[in-house]
């Protein structure tokens, strides 16, 4: 399976392709694998950081079940500077807003499938990132939604 190493402002992010689809985002060091989709997403990602891309436009297949995926699709479905709370997400797909978190903290893709847009009621909730809350806040200000926090 082809890896990545790429930099973020987070620190490194070790993306991973299997076949023509990126199937994991993890924090922290990959491979030095130059495939055309892994320099794609690398190229995106540093758009994306330096506030020039709003939207990926990447093949994404992540391994995940079948109601996984339909809450990752909702995660997708949130548009870029905006936010959603656990039990927004838990009411619009019928689950509990626990089974929402930790459908969150279960992405396999973060930042390419916006986990950081979605909030407490009242407070931030968790991240997976290196530096937890701080990611998430510094990810959600990068994308225009600190008022949001306030």
């Amino acid at each position: 399976m082809p890896s990545r190493t790429v930099p973020s402002p987070f620190g490194p992010l070790a993306l991973s392709q299997e076949g023509d689809c990126l199937t994991a985002l993890s924090w922290g060091d990959g491979g030095s694998d130059g495939t055309p989709l892994l320099h794609e997403a690398e190229r995106q990602l540093a758009a994306y950081f330096a506030r020039f891309l709003t939207a990926f436009d990447l093949p994404l297949a992540p391994e995940v079940s079948p109601s996984q995926v339909r809450f990752l699709d909702a995660l997708r479905a949130i548009p870029f500077g905006e936010t959603r709370t656990y039990g927004d997400l838990a009411r619009d797909l019928n689950i509990s807003p626990q089974a929402a978190g930790q459908a969150c903290g279960a992405n396999p893709l973060p930042v390419l499938i916006p986990c950081h847009r979605v909030l407490g009621t009242g407070n931030l909730g968790g991240f997976s990132a290196p530096g937890g809350i701080e990611t998430k806040v510094a990810l959600l200000r990068l994308e225009g939604a600190a008022s949001l926090l306030i």
